[in-house]
Formats: C-alpha cells, structure tokens, sequence
C-alpha cells in the first residue's frame, strides 16, 4: 500500500466532495475546490494514479478507485465527527466548525475517533445539515428537496442543509437568520431572495441552500 499522506487525503476528499455537488470532476475542478495551481494538481493527480487512488479518463475526467474513495469516505466520517464535537460538546458556533474540522480530521487517533462515535453515536446530521455520506442534488431533489432560490414569493420553507466549504457564505446565512433547522417565509423572489423577517439573500448564495416545504 502506498504512503497515504495529507496532502494525498485532500485531494481524494477534494474529489469526492466535488462529485456530490454533482460536478464532473476534472484537474481545473479540483484546483478550484484546494485553491491550488493547475501545475500542483496535474503533479499530484500522476503521483495518484499511480498508486491506483485515482483513474484519469481520455477527456480528463476523474474519478476514484475502490482505494481512493475508501481513504476519501474515510476522511470524510472524521470530518463530521470533529463537526459534531465542536458543535454538540464544545458549543463552538455552526459557521466556524468546517474549518476546524479541516484542520483536526488528519490528526485524530483511530482510538479517538472510536471514542467519538462511542459518545455521538452513527447517522447523525453536521451543524450544517449534512449526513456522513456523499448526497448529490439528483439524489436530494429526489427526496423533494430544491435550493432556495428556487422557492417562489409567499411560501414558508425548512432550511435542510447548506454548503459548507465557504466561511464567507456561512456567516452570511447565519447574519441573515438562515440555518438548518429554521423555517422561513420567503416574502420576495426578484433579484434576490426577501424573506419575511426582510432580510434580502442574494440569489446566489440562495442556490447553495437546500429546503424543504414546511409542515
């Protein structure tokens, strides 16, 4: 088996994340979801390829392996777990959670994070709405879930889940009274989304939000 490193980690986790944004993955969309240089991810893609992590397509797709999505899904349940402890032991606020989660998931213990799931338990969702598996948009509007801006003037909605790689948009929800859980009346669907309490979300930033029709 070849050396696993963090850097090798990010990347698979980078990979998997883009595919259930429902992106086709290629080098340009991985170095736009790292913030790294085409030449880095060219580099790093061979070295990942070559220990069979990663297949490369002849249009340049990318996808993983059997092995590369195991150290990915791997990744990925530390990462929610760390969420949650933040969140549901440290009371750390919902918006800052990701990035440090970002920053723990390559340094917790097996032990540890046996002990983590001892103390939360399996299935539960992130500060952000999310489950531990991989949930493209097919699969969500399958459960009758849409995005935000998509909801019309006059209807009440549950916020469901949120994009969490963008601190910047977080804080911007959370400014605006949207998080997952809350329910809101959607007073305007214009340039940007008003909602009742009057507070305008750009549509944009509404897209990356999913909801449900409140009960």
């Amino acid at each position: 088996m070849p050396r696993i490193t963090i850097s090798k980690e990010n990347y698979l986790k980078a990979i998997a994340e883009a595919e259930s944004e429902g992106e086709t993955v290629k080098a340009v969309t991985v170095a736009r979801w790292l913030r790294v240089s085409a030449p880095a991810v060219t580099m790093a893609c061979r070295r990942l390829q070559r220990d069979g992590l990663i297949g490369v397509a002849s249009d340049g797709q990318i996808t993983l392996t059997d092995a590369g999505r195991e150290i990915a899904s791997r990744l990925l349940n530390r990462h929610h777990l760390i969420e949650r402890m933040l969140t549901e032991i440290f009371g750390l606020e919902w918006y800052k959670v990701h990035e440090e989660a970002e920053h723990l998931e390559h340094a917790v213990s097996a032990d540890f994070e046996r002990k983590l799931l001892e103390r939360l338990g399996t299935g539960g969702l992130c500060p952000h709405g999310n489950g531990v598996g991989l949930d493209p948009p097919a699969h969500r509007r399958a459960r009758g879930l849409r995005t935000l801006d998509e909801v019309e003037a006059g209807e009440r909605v549950r916020v469901v889940s949120v994009f969490e790689r963008n601190r910047e948009l977080l804080e911007y929800l959370d400014e605006a009274g949207i998080r997952p859980g809350v329910v809101v009346e959607v007073a305007g669907a214009g340039d940007a989304i008003v909602l009742g309490s009057g507070a305008p979300v750009e549509r944009e930033k509404a897209a990356r939000v999913w909801v449900e029709r409140a009960r």
